[in-house]
């Protein structure tokens, strides 16, 4: 497989950052493909020495799934695991799980590394986690430790930078919605009359104090509220509530169900079989709504998500990204068939947006261009390295200073202008050469040396399809123009290697050939300008025709059926 342009670009900024730093942070939010660029970041730096890494995760999961992405980026490098059933260090890169190799036996039995890399990277204050930072150090003081998070502001302000003085690169929001990778959030501000009591609430250690703003949002007419504006905005949408206390969350979830609006509540102190049962029912679409306190801000989504509601503020930026992110995450249709999402509806009862600006204000199409060490500026408060763009420290969290004319484009929404040009822009980015093949703009295809994609237009609709050798095309993505090409070149990017990337081979501008004519229309062959590369997509086309239309017509049928 190959990365997209934009995780090539953090690659090589973080191995820049390790090549003159004993340390460096990444920060990728959900969507930028963060086990992808740990993997070839991993790979590359060990190369083909006999040096040695391990990768730090802190559920099963986690491990699992970055063992398994690793192998897919580098399938040359052996890996092992050490977690609570299997210790081995056998591999060149050993996958760990924290718990397990925190315990003393298990980090005595630990070789000598040359690179640790922390996934979930804002857990390194924790005891654990240091415990094993001290001794990989102690055993050898030119390790390196490389870390990814995309949550790197913690809630309780406890920064970073025992660990990390710098972040090698920041990808941001704003790019992967930009380029297709997210959904982009209709942000609706509603005002129901207490937005001057909650800026008046006393912020604690960690937030704003929680019991106070209960207090002010857990009320029957406020609630009744938000049941009206979300039946107006966000009827019948899947949708996630985040609220102030469990207490809030059971009320709104009492009121919901008083509309005969399906809801369930989750909380910390359910039992794990209650909330997988929840969950459950909320993905097979038995209710529609789940409210909660801060359960479901990490490590949980469900594509299909459309709507949150933000019943509480939040004195971190980097906590109201984290609930809105529930809600900006594309559908794979294989998995949803007749489940169509072009956005997600946000409503903000707090003051979240007010205070941190819209998410589209993290807009920075520039970001996905150039190459090699990223420009950077020091942090005031703590001498961090970050990122040019940074409007937070991601080491200490101190809040930056905006420039006015800045502010002001957050706050008029000058920077959705942005959005308006994307679409050209990830063609553009694209490894592979896209043929618009009939000159109508309505069907676009690539192809590589195994497998093509393409995106086609059909009643106000987009269907991204994918083929590879031995393989029956499928269905890859309904919806926006810019989400099916960047689910179409992912799919490209999976079964592609650097070698089949066309984009700058010399023939692409070849005129056809005499046997390629053969396979051709009339009209194709009175084309005096056809090149070697777009006949070749309009005979995979043409070859592939049949299943094409029948896998968008059924997706077609089924959309209509779901609605």
């Amino acid at each position: 497989m190959r990365l997209r342009p934009r995780q090539k670009l953090f690659v090589e900024r973080s191995l820049s950052a390790l090549d003159t730093r004993d340390n460096t942070l990444g920060i990728a939010p959900t969507g930028a493909g963060k086990t992808i660029m740990l993997s070839a970041v991993t790979g590359q730096s060990i190369g083909d020495s006999a040096a040695k890494a391990c990768v730090l995760a802190h559920r099963d999961e986690l491990t699992a799934q970055n063992r398994d992405k690793f192998a897919r980026v580098n399938p040359n490098v052996t890996t092992s695991v050490v977690d609570a059933t299997t210790k081995s260090w056998d591999g060149r890169v050993t996958f760990a799980m924290v718990p397990t190799l925190t315990r003393e036996a298990n980090l005595a039995a630990m070789p000598k590394l040359d690179l640790l890399v922390i996934d979930e990277a804002h857990h390194v204050v924790a005891p654990s986690y240091r415990r094993i930072i001290d001794h990989v150090r102690d055993a050898n003081p030119d390790a390196r430790i490389f870390g990814v998070t995309a949550t790197p502001n913690r809630g309780d302000k406890k920064g970073l930078r025992a660990v990390f003085d710098n972040v090698a690169d920041q990808v941001r929001l704003g790019e992967l919605i930009a380029s297709g990778h997210l959904v982009p959030p209709r942000t609706f501000v509603i005002d129901v009359g207490v937005q001057d009591k909650l800026k008046a609430v006393r912020k604690t250690v960690s937030d704003f104090d929680m019991s106070e703003v209960a207090e002010i949002m857990d009320r029957a007419p406020i609630t009744e509220e938000v049941i009206r504006h979300w039946q107006d905005k966000a009827a019948d949408r899947p949708t996630v509530v985040f609220c102030s206390t469990v207490a809030h969350a059971a009320h709104v979830a009492e009121a919901f169900n008083a509309a005969d609006i399906p809801t369930g509540l989750i909380h910390g102190d359910l039992r794990g079989e209650e909330r997988r049962s929840i969950l459950a029912a909320f993905a097979s679409g038995a209710i529609r709504i789940i409210t909660n306190v801060a359960v479901l801000t990490e490590g949980w989504d469900h594509p299909p998500t459309s709507c949150v509601i933000l019943l509480r503020p939040s004195s971190w930026k980097s906590t109201m990204i984290q609930m809105v992110g529930r809600g900006l995450r594309t559908v794979d249709p294989t998995e949803f068939p007749g489940v169509i999402k072009t956005d997600c509806v946000v409503l903000d009862f707090g003051t979240s947006s007010l205070t941190h600006g819209t998410l589209e204000q993290d807009v920075d199409l520039d970001g996905a261009s150039g190459t090699g060490e990223a420009p950077t500026k020091t942090c005031p408060a703590c001498q961090a390295d970050i990122p040019l763009a940074s409007r937070e420290c991601p080491i200490c969290g101190e809040v930056l200073a905006e420039d006015e004319g800045e502010a002001l484009e957050g706050a008029h929404g000058g920077a959705l202008s942005g959005f308006l040009m994307t679409e050209i822009d990830l063609l553009k980015r694209s490894s592979f050469e896209w043929v618009d093949l009939f000159g109508t703009e309505d069907a676009l295809l690539a192809a590589g040396f195994t497998a093509w994609a393409g995106v086609f237009w059909l009643d106000g609709l987009w269907y991204a399809i994918g083929g590879a050798r031995g393989a029956q095309p499928q269905l890859l993505g309904i919806g926006e123009r810019s989400v099916c090409l960047a689910q179409a070149d992912d799919w490209l990017n999976d079964h592609e290697t650097d070698e089949s990337a066309f984009k700058t081979r010399s023939w692409l501008t070849q005129p056809a050939t005499e046997k390629q004519l053969r396979y051709l229309s009339p009209e194709a062959r009175g084309d005096f300008g056809l090149t070697r590369y777009k006949a070749s997509a309009l005979m995979t086309f043409g070859f592939n025709k049949r299943a094409i239309r029948a896998l968008i017509l059924s997706a077609a049928s089924t959309t209509r059926e779901a609605a």
